[in-house]
């Protein structure tokens, strides 16, 4: 068998898990290539990886249609040249090129078509035209893959709506983190050297800044906090196009928010915060849950697509998506009450015993290409 992974732009979670992915193919024995925008090589490494090959192909974030055709017809010649027995695309836009692409591709007596896989790892809460440009997408999918792969149920039940042949649970895993997974104290915070508000209860969030994460609402709840002794220390740690906005909104609201940027330390910083709090308006199976968990820290989260699966009822406390008065109460109940943090906290190790690893994902990816090779035959 051999493997071609597709991808878009992507500056996280996508491309780490199809680095993943090729990875584990390679280390099985299956070759594979990884189809995808230079820039994202470059931020990823994909052909670091032992025995995976990289080819650039410019598949944009957005809809470009001189810039589309032209990525069509790339991936329709590095097809037919490869001849992979199953292509596995990343993302709406990248499944719905790739599937065009194949539509094609001239099948040989030696060489059928490839199998499609598409995983979807987004929903787009956006309206209008960009709404009605997903809804296409999400169409081409569904009509075209031998099966898609989602992140979160709410997806699934949206590409079986599509008219998809055959949907399943993508597995997304994190890698694990070395912190104490139970600890009764909080660290001190190791990124404030000489810091004088060393002592401070942290509140940590990672994340892209960009409105998905919903870090605007974390700001105005940070705020119902500044009566609380010691005042909590809110940290934000990522990258984004929001951050001037969000920066701006922390002075009005007079909020101590820390934008620490990119940081490579993220699991000694989930060990020194006293809760990991992640406000998004969507997430599918977020790598930085995962990892918060692992690290047994006491969650924070919003209710919303794939965050309860991974956290159940007890693992964190969950709150509706944008609801400030709501969030702003969850964190101030984590710490001021030691007794729900230690619950929580014990909660999240335990739940992390039950999240699949990254043999588990390759080992679910891998039947599912046998699958629907199987049936092309």
């Amino acid at each position: 068998m051999k493997v071609a992974f597709v991808l878009g732009t992507s500056t996280g979670g996508t491309a780490r898990h199809v680095r993943m992915l090729a990875g584990g193919c390679a280390a099985r024995g299956i070759p594979a290539e990884v189809f995808g925008p230079a820039q994202t090589e470059r931020d990823f490494a994909f052909g670091a990886v032992a025995h995976v090959g990289f080819t650039p192909v410019d598949i944009a974030d957005r809809p470009r249609v001189r810039h589309d055709l032209r990525a069509i017809a790339r991936l329709r010649r590095l097809t037919a040249a490869w001849r992979p027995d199953v292509v596995h695309a990343h993302g709406l836009r990248a499944g719905a090129l790739t599937a065009i692409a194949a539509a094609f591709t001239r099948p040989g007596v030696y060489h059928p078509r490839p199998a499609l896989v598409v995983t979807v790892h987004n929903a787009s809460a956006a309206g209008g035209v960009t709404g009605a440009i997903y809804r296409v997408l999400e169409l081409i999918v569904a009509r075209s893959a031998d099966s898609v792969l989602c992140v979160s149920q709410d997806l699934e039940e949206r590409m079986r709506a599509a008219g998809a042949r055959r949907v399943g649970r993508a597995l997304v895993p994190a890698d694990s983190v070395s912190a104490d997974p139970v600890s009764a104290e909080t660290p001190a915070v190791p990124f404030l050297p000489g810091d004088p508000d060393r002592g401070r209860p942290i509140v940590l969030a990672v994340g892209r800044l960009a409105s998905q994460k919903g870090f605007s609402a974390l700001l105005e709840a940070a705020a119902f906090w500044r009566d609380m002794r010691p005042e909590p220390l809110l940290v934000i740690v990522g990258q984004g196009p929001l951050e001037a906005e969000l920066k701006s909104q922390a002075a009005r609201l007079q909020v101590d928010a820390r934008f620490a940027g990119h940081r490579d330390d993220v699991p000694v910083l989930l060990a020194s915060a006293g809760v990991f709090v992640l406000p998004s308006v969507w997430e599918g199976q977020p790598l930085i849950l995962q990892e918060a968990l692992r690290a047994g820290v006491p969650v924070v989260a919003t209710r919303v697509g794939g965050i309860p699966a991974l956290t159940g009822e007890d693992a964190a406390l969950l709150v509706p998506p944008g609801d400030v008065p709501r969030l702003a109460g969850a964190v101030r109940a984590v710490l001021t009450d030691p007794a729900l943090a230690g619950r929580l906290r014990q909660a999240a190790a335990d739940r992390a015993h039950t999240l699949p690893g990254q043999d588990d994902a390759v080992t679910a990816a891998l039947a599912e290409y046998d699958l629907v090779t199987r049936k092309r035959r």
